[in-house]
């Protein structure tokens, strides 16, 4: 932990590295946004993301980034995403049956990254 503090890097850096912590503190942010009710700069100008309502993302946090795989999201192949996350926690007041953003999928620009589409999920019993 000592490293972690002199050399300046996150604990995201050290683990999933530069690439991967920015797709988390992106995925941060976007949470943040949405849960505050705002709408976020962080959507691709092309983007058909459902991105729900304030609730579904009050209580929700980033999970594991990792670079898009296509034999997994079949849907998302045409968007060209670079990256995906996982969200980890549950909307507030989640029941069996609800649904809330599962996944986020993210398109490198210029500009960094932008959301180009939300998988969303369904609470089991």
């Amino acid at each position: 932990m000592c490293a972690v503090v002199l050399s300046g890097c996150s604990v995201d850096t050290l683990i999933w590295g530069n690439d991967g912590a920015q797709v988390i503190q992106t995925t941060e942010n976007l949470i943040k946004d949405l849960a505050s009710g705002k709408t976020s700069d962080l959507i691709c100008k092309d983007a058909r993301a459902d991105l729900g309502t304030q609730k579904d993302w009050e209580g929700r946090s980033a999970g594991e980034p990792e670079r898009f795989v296509a034999d997994y999201w079949d849907e998302q192949i045409p968007l060209d995403p670079q990256w995906s996350i996982n969200l980890e926690g549950l909307p507030d007041g989640a029941t069996p049956g609800d649904t809330f953003p599962g996944d986020v999928f993210f398109r490198e620009t210029d500009n960094g990254l932008c959301v180009i589409d939300i998988a969303w999920s369904t609470l089991a019993t």
